[in-house]
């Protein structure tokens, strides 16, 4: 099954100013379709990174509710939001 690339844009990125690891939180659209809320960039021990949307459940675990299917769609959705959160 052949993925074509998805149409990504940052619809509103939140900054925080802090020493704490997290760093933005981001929704984006995909294909003028579909809104996913609450993409968070992190600042990691290898830099920043994007971590989806994640529950904490009764268990005490967090879950991801939204999660990629492909490595390829992921590391488009990473370029588009490190892009806007370099940029701004």
């Amino acid at each position: 099954m052949e993925v074509s690339m998805m149409e990504i844009q940052v619809q509103r990125m939140y900054r925080f100013e802090t020493d704490r690891p997290l760093k933005a939180f981001v929704d984006i659209v995909v294909n003028d379709v579909l809104l996913i809320k609450g993409v968070r960039v992190m600042d990691g021990k290898k830099g920043l990174f994007v971590s989806m949307p994640r529950e904490q459940a009764k268990d005490k675990k967090w879950y991801d509710t939204i999660r990629c299917l492909t490595q390829e769609i992921r590391d488009q959705i990473t370029e588009v939001v490190l892009s806007a959160y370099k940029e701004e």
